[in-house]
Formats: C-alpha cells, sequence, structure tokens
C-alpha cells in the first residue's frame, strides 16, 4: 500500500513539474521587414532569429515576415507602435513619422565610413540615439534596440549623372520618408516617393528616371534591367534601425532581452564585414548585367552633391544641427 501511495505521488510531482513547464509558454515575436531574398538584412533577420531561438532554449521564437509581408514601411511602423508586430527595421527616417530627430540618423553625408556609422548609431553606446530613444519610447511607445548595416548607397538613372545640375527637374524615387525627399531635392531631383516592392515597375514604366540603394539592392530587385548606370556618390552609409514595441519588449525576461540585444550586436558586426566582402562581387555581376560604373575619376562631382545635399538638410532639419554634431564626433 505505502508502495502505491509514493508511485502515486511521484506521479503527481511528475504531472505538476510538467504543468510547470508548460506554464513557462513559449514567446513568439513578430519580426517584419521589406528586405527581400538573399539581401544583407534579410541574412541578417534570419540570423538573429535562428540564434536567438538557440540561446534561448526555443523560449523566443522570432518569426522573421520577409519582402513587406506585413505591408510598406508606414504599415510596418503603425503595426510596431500598435504591437500587431513585435519587431520591425527599417532606415532610421522611417521612425521619423513618430518623432522627427529620428531620421538623424540617416542625415546623407554624415558619416566618414561604415564603421563609424555603426558605431555612432549602436543603441548600446551612442548618446545621441539614447536620448532620442528615450523621446521614442514617450511618443510612440516603441524603442531602437538594435543595428544593422545594409551598405553604402549610391545613385542609378538611365542615363550617366554627374553632378546635381543633371537631376534637374527629373523624377526619382525616394524611400516614402521626408528626409529621402530632403535629400533628392538637394541633389536636383524632383523627389518621388515609391515603396521599395514597387520599385522596378515604376522604373520601367517611366514613373522615375532613377533611384539610389546600395549595390546589393540594385542587383537582389534586378534593377539592372531598367536602369543603365551606378554612380559611386556614397551619398549615405545605409544604417538600419531595428525597433521593438516597447509593452511587448518589457513583457520579455530582462535575461531574454539581453541574449537578443546581444545577437543583434553580434549580427550586426556580421552585416559590416558581409559588406566588405561582397561589394567587389557585386559590382562585377551589375557590371556583367550591362550596368556602367560612374565615379570621381569619370568626373562624378561628389563634392558638389555633398555640398547640395548639407545645404538642404540644414533647411529643411534646422534643430538636428546638435545631433549631427555628437553623432560625427564619435570616434
Amino acid at each position: 500500500m505505502r508502495l502505491k501511495n509514493l508511485i502515486m505521488a511521484g506521479s503527481a510531482a511528475t504531472l505538476l513539474a510538467l504543468l510547470a513547464s508548460g506554464a513557462q509558454a513559449q514567446t513568439k515575436l513578430r519580426y517584419a521587414h521589406v528586405g527581400v531574398a538573399n539581401a544583407p538584412q534579410t541574412l541578417y533577420a534570419d540570423e538573429v532569429a535562428k540564434l536567438v531561438k538557440e540561446r534561448t532554449q526555443g523560449r523566443i521564437e522570432i518569426q522573421v515576415f520577409a519582402n513587406s509581408q506585413l505591408g510598406g514601411v508606414a504599415e510596418m511602423v503603425d503595426g510596431v507602435k500598435s504591437g500587431a508586430i513585435a519587431l520591425g527595421h527599417h532606415d532610421f527616417a522611417s521612425l521619423g513619422r513618430i518623432l522627427p530627430a529620428t531620421a538623424v540618423f540617416n542625415t546623407p553625408f554624415a558619416y566618414r565610413d561604415a564603421d563609424h556609422a555603426l558605431r555612432a548609431t549602436d543603441p548600446r553606446t551612442s548618446a545621441a540615439l539614447q536620448e532620442v530613444n528615450k523621446q521614442l519610447v514617450a511618443a510612440g511607445g516603441m524603442r531602437i534596440v538594435g543595428n544593422l548595416f545594409q551598405g553604402t548607397r549610391h545613385l542609378t538613372s538611365k542615363e550617366k549623372v554627374l553632378s546635381p545640375k543633371d537631376m534637374a527637374g527629373k523624377k526619382y524615387r525616394g524611400v516614402p520618408v521626408k528626409l529621402w525627399s530632403t535629400m533628392l531635392t538637394g541633389m536636383g531631383a524632383v523627389a518621388t516617393p515609391v515603396e521599395v516592392s514597387e520599385l522596378a515597375t515604376a522604373l520601367a514604366t517611366g514613373l522615375v528616371v532613377g533611384q539610389e540603394n546600395p549595390l546589393p539592392n540594385i542587383f537582389n530587385l534586378k534593377l539592372y534591367e531598367v536602369q543603365k548606370f551606378v554612380m559611386l556618390t556614397g551619398h549615405m552609409q545605409s544604417v538600419l534601425s531595428v525597433f521593438v514595441n516597447e509593452r511587448i519588449w518589457q513583457g520579455v525576461p530582462a535575461a531574454d532581452r539581453k541574449i537578443i540585444e546581444d545577437t543583434m550586436a553580434e549580427v550586426s558586426a556580421r552585416t559590416l564585414a558581409w559588406d566588405k566582402e561582397t561589394f567587389a562581387k557585386y559590382r562585377r555581376d551589375l557590371e556583367a548585367k550591362g550596368m556602367t560604373f560612374v565615379e570621381a575619376k569619370d568626373g562624378l562631382d561628389i563634392a558638389a552633391f555633398q555640398k547640395a545635399v548639407l545645404a538642404q538638410v540644414d533647411k529643411d532639419f534646422p534643430d538636428w544641427k546638435p545631433l549631427i554634431a555628437q553623432i560625427q564626433a564619435v570616434k
């Protein structure tokens, strides 16, 4: 009889243990972005999701929705703000609709190089970003928890461009946020917002004659089919922000939040390495597809672009000067 009672007690203990473990339900976080297959930002999100699941032993599962599956940029930002989407990534400027100052981290010609861009936008160490983050939490209930390097952005067009005067009065596609309109206006163009999912069609139909993107995007979006020239203006070090709904974020245990942040920082460093390794490859691939590269040695007046764009930024965003100075002071 005693043996039977022990067995029953043991069974009850086992059942309670199973129920207790089941009570720690797996947390699933929906992560949206607009990147296409094989783009650095897509590789980043997939790698972060894989490593976080491993390192949290399945407690946290990040479900990645790439290629605008959950909507364009505006829908993604609104989704994260509302909590319908837990995480997303895009240009810092896409959060400008929530807090205008966030866009400062995409200011053209603000960074010395790609390494500087990543350091100056690291939410763990950037004083400027930490201050903006406090305001972003208050204004939109969301915060930036990571960054990644997408590549240096360059111009493409159906015709050769050497200076802003060659773009005067012509429609160029920009990311549908204000800073891009400012940049393209400074370049002399008529800024025309187009979602990335509609970009190839807009170029093919003549809605716009040119656009700007890092080389991996130019190749993976097959823009070589509708564009002839790549101007190596290097006007923007394309660092993307990873942002999260604050309520959902605070609902994740602190230890698991740290695992997510550390994993994002680790994979972020890899994106910089990926870019350095693949630039030459993408240039060869694009040249093989018939695109012609235009550089300073060919008469490309990068200084003229820099002067005109920064003048337009100062005009449209005069309050950014202290933040830009902070960004440029990062060693």
